[in-house]
């Protein structure tokens, strides 16, 4: 598993984002808090304070140069 930061500070950027994962055959959660939603969800992700960036864990062992590539105009 590895961890990012991101910042989703505006709706379209939401909406970029969980497009961008869907992508990916793997599992995603957001971490804010004590609060972990799954990444892929929009309703979810709108329950999270937005104003400050979020931890992003990836649930993928093997190569994940694909994924990092994707998220990069989202990584703090």
């Amino acid at each position: 598993m590895k961890t990012v930061q991101i910042s989703l500070n505006s709706i379209d950027k939401v909406k970029s984002f969980v497009n961008d994962l869907t992508k990916f055959d793997t599992d995603f959660d957001l971490v804010s808090g004590r609060y972990v939603i799954d990444a892929k969800s929009i309703m979810g992700i709108f329950s999270l304070d937005l104003s400050k960036p979020i931890d992003l864990n990836i649930h993928e062992q093997g190569d994940i140069s694909a994924i990092m590539e994707a998220l990069k105009p989202y990584i703090v």
